[in-house]
Formats: structure tokens, C-alpha cells, sequence
């Protein structure tokens, strides 16, 4: 893939993180929860189609996902984990580069996605934004050089992404940045429990609204 309005410098696969247990929702993957009458991964491949020529869905339930035009893979490691997802999204990457995103995130902004693209270079392992709420290692661009610190830990039973990746060269996006493309930061906003998707759905009714005018 060439760039993205001439600012991506390496090519990069899109990773979208569908693998957890959604205890919350009665078994149901939240990548197929409806909000604002779209389930949300139509909304991320809406965001992920315009951006990365290969995507690749990290599901333990493929059957699910097969209407979903994606590879579709399943996790290495039989641990539930972001981290296993992060490792087998970068073991399937064609591309130098792989951005993740996890599967509960409606409101994911292209231009945020598109911010942490252009701090990609070849020397850089790890692009990630960093807001006042911390480091968001799931909306981040990981160099495949990070696959083998991955697996190390993953192997010693090692599962926080930020001791994987404790010794990599590290690009943080500030949130003076991401403001610029996402003022309210919607993009970080998760559907974890019940209550998350009624405020998600009122987000989405602003959203139309905001279209509307």
C-alpha cells in the first residue's frame, strides 16, 4: 500500500482484536453489538477499509466472522489475552507494520488511526497515542520486530503489553495531537459492560445529530 494522503512511510496491515470471552453480554462476541443501528465492526471496517489493503480479524470464533471481507485467524497461544492477540495478529502480517484495534471500539476516528500511521519508521518497534488516561496500546502501530519479545513473554506466562514491550523504541502520540483529529476522544471509548453501550448508543444519536446539521 502506497500511503494514506501521502503521509503513511511503510506499509502497514490493519489488526482488529475479536477474540475476548464478552462474559458481560452472555457469551456474545461485542464486536457484533449494534450501536447507533450498525454492529461495531462494520463501524471499524468502515475506518480500516480506507486505510490498510490487508486486515486481518483475530477471532477464536471464525464461523462468526466469515461474512467480514478479512483473514481471519485464531490465536497461537491458548491464553485469552490482548497480548496473545497482539502476537498472532503479528505473526500474520504480510506487512512490516501492524495496527491494532480492539473489537469494542465504536467510535475509532480515521484520523487518529491515520496520526499514529504517519509516526511510523523503519526504526521505530512501537507508535503509540498517550492521553491523559495513559498509553493506549490498542489503538497502535507495532513493528513485527516486536513478535519475538512478544512470544518470549507470552511463553513465561508474561501477559502485560507494557513489559513486552519495555525495551523497544518507542514513538508516543500526545493527546495535543489526537485532539486535533478526534477533539473529544471517542476513539478510546470501549463497550465493556451494559452500561458502556446505553452511553454508547447516546454518543452515536450526538453523532447523527452533529451530521444533521
Amino acid at each position: 500500500m502506497a500511503g494514506v494522503g501521502g503521509a503513511m512511510r511503510q506499509p502497514c496491515t490493519g489488526v482488529i482484536l475479536a477474540g475476548g470471552l464478552s462474559t458481560r453480554y452472555g457469551g456474545r462476541n461485542k464486536a457484533l453489538l449494534q450501536v447507533g443501528g450498525r454492529c461495531i465492526l462494520d463501524r471499524l471496517f468502515e475506518v480500516f477499509r480506507g486505510l490498510f489493503a490487508e486486515i486481518i480479524l483475530v477471532t477464536n470464533r471464525p464461523e462468526e466472522f466469515l461474512e467480514w471481507d478479512a483473514f481471519l485467524v485464531t490465536d497461537l497461544f491458548p491464553v485469552r489475552s490482548s497480548l496473545t492477540g497482539i502476537h498472532t495478529g503479528l505473526f500474520y502480517a504480510r506487512q512490516p507494520h501492524a495496527f491494532f484495534a480492539a473489537c469494542d471500539t465504536p467510535f475509532l476516528q480515521r484520523g487518529v488511526v491515520e496520526a499514529v500511521l504517519e509516526g511510523i519508521e523503519p526504526a521505530v518497534d512501537l507508535v503509540i497515542p498517550r492521553t491523559a488516561a495513559g498509553l493506549e496500546p490498542l489503538c497502535a502501530a507495532y513493528s513485527k520486530r516486536c513478535l519475538r519479545s512478544v512470544e518470549d513473554h507470552l511463553r513465561r506466562g508474561l501477559f502485560k503489553i507494557q513489559w513486552a514491550l519495555a525495551n523497544k523504541r518507542i514513538r508516543e502520540i500526545p493527546e495535543e495531537v489526537l485532539r486535533r483529529r478526534d477533539p473529544e476522544l471517542r476513539s478510546f471509548f470501549n463497550v465493556n459492560t451494559p452500561e458502556d453501550l446505553v452511553r454508547a448508543e447516546a454518543l452515536a444519536a450526538t453523532e447523527r445529530a452533529e451530521g444533521e446539521r
